[in-house]
């Protein structure tokens, strides 16, 4: 009996100090709201994770995808002192519009000078030309006296002195009149040479001023007024803004149902939320490693197999609604299904 009532005491006193810890609140009761909150979590992990699942079937995508353009180079084609920079950065210029100009004095002066060479030279063409004139008539008139003279030497009225005479007097005038020929076409040959000096001179000249290649925006510019300019060097980058595109690099895992024409949605990072609407236009016939300065070669050393990266060209089948710039990050995902 007192073992019982120490076992009741204790159930009591346990029963207390709960009673104590939470009043009011059995401890197997729940809480329906924590329960509702979790449902909800629950149910839209489940809707999350079923709608991703569902997406990664229909589509292949990646980050790895950037905008591109065409990158006009503007160079200097002779060497000169820069006059003037018309072009400003980030400008919009037109195809033709000017962006340099060198400075022309070396070059007029070349001009000027591949000008009076071929005034000396279509001179020299005209003597040579009034030469052959005077020839030909010494020539005609010496054949006729040679005709002459072969008769009278036949009836013995001169002598063959004086016909041997004629005779050579004749054949010295057609050698004088073919050698006039031959200055008249060295003359005409060094007026075309003269005529090409001074058409090269004129293109030297018109390279003073350079324009754009192509219309686009001004979107790097190394030259400064005063700077000295050597041909080939790169002065000014135009990209051409109205023709862009995206080259997403797909692994070669993704790309087994990827084809030409399927539809693309394009996620800029500069406009988030905003979709643009492309289609696939091609796929490389190379892997990006390969074409890298060092290209892998698996044929020596230890072999590592590493998933290569396809460049995939993503057209825009829609001009887009919002300004874009090549280099841009963005997310290309290709319906494949």
């Amino acid at each position: 009996m007192p073992e019982q009532q120490e076992q009741s005491g204790a159930k009591e006193a346990v029963n207390g100090t709960a009673a104590k810890s939470f009043p009011g609140k059995p401890l197997s009761s729940a809480n329906p709201v924590r329960i509702a909150i979790f449902a909800v979590l629950l149910l839209g992990g489940l809707f999350w994770g079923g709608k991703a699942l569902y997406h990664s079937y229909l589509y292949v995508e990646t980050d790895n995808a950037q905008i591109e353009g065409d990158i006009y180079p503007v160079i200097s084609r002779i060497p000169g002192k820069v006059e003037t920079v018309l072009a400003k950065d980030n400008q919009n210029i037109r195809k033709g519009d000017t962006l340099i100009t060198l400075d022309p004095s070396d070059y007029q002066v070349r001009k000027e000078m591949a000008a009076s060479a071929l005034l000396g030279a279509q001179a020299a063409e005209s003597a040579a030309a009034a030469q052959i004139s005077e020839a030909a008539a010494a020539e005609r008139k010496m054949s006729a006296d040679l005709r002459r003279n072969r008769n009278l030497r036949q009836q013995d009225v001169i002598s063959q002195a004086e016909f041997d005479a004629v005779r050579a007097g004749a054949e010295t005038s057609s050698a004088r009149y073919a050698a006039s020929g031959s200055q008249h076409k060295a003359a005409s040959a060094q007026v075309k040479m003269r005529e090409a000096e001074l058409r090269n001179a004129e293109l030297q000249l018109s390279y003073t001023t350079i324009t754009a290649p192509a219309g686009g925006h001004v979107s790097k510019k190394n030259v400064q007024p005063g700077q000295y300019v050597a041909p080939g060097q790169q002065l000014i980058a135009l990209v051409a803004s109205s023709d862009l595109w995206v080259v997403a690099n797909f692994k070669e895992t993704q790309l087994e149902k990827v084809r030409p024409g399927q539809p693309v949605i394009i996620r800029v990072d500069a406009y988030p939320g905003k979709e643009f609407r492309g289609k696939v236009e091609s796929l490389s016939s190379g892997t990006g490693a390969k074409f890298s300065l060092l290209p892998p070669d698996n044929a020596s050393g230890n072999f590592v197999k590493v998933t290569q990266r396809i460049p995939v060209k993503i057209v825009f089948t829609e001009k887009p609604s919002e300004p874009l710039a090549a280099g841009m990050n963005v997310i290309a995902e290709i319906k494949v299904k």
